[in-house]
């Protein structure tokens, strides 16, 4: 499913048009990435958490020339799934939808 059809499926569930769907989605993950950046956790009860989680500097090697590379310290956006979502998904599709 893409962003499109996201925007498709919400204006058709909820009356919207097509431009104020997109217009409200595009609040909404601009909103989750600002949070994010400044390494706030974002959680949407039922769907699942979005965290800032930090990756320690390491050293690794470049496969091709196995040559080290340092990397550095970095912070990397994850998406932890809600029980509640993981249990619906694995119902509808151990049923067949």
């Amino acid at each position: 499913m893409t962003k499109a059809d996201i925007i498709d499926e919400v204006a058709t569930a909820t009356g919207l048009t097509k431009v104020e769907t997109e217009a409200v989605l595009e609040g909404v993950i601009q909103s989750i990435i600002t949070s994010l950046s400044r390494g706030e956790r974002v959680d949407i009860r039922g769907f699942g958490s979005f965290i800032v989680k930090k990756r320690s500097a390491r050293d690794a090697h470049n496969p091709a020339t196995r040559e080290v590379v340092k990397l550095k310290e970095r912070f990397v956006p994850a998406f932890k799934v809600s029980k509640i979502l993981k249990d619906r998904v694995n119902k509808a599709l151990l049923r067949g939808f």
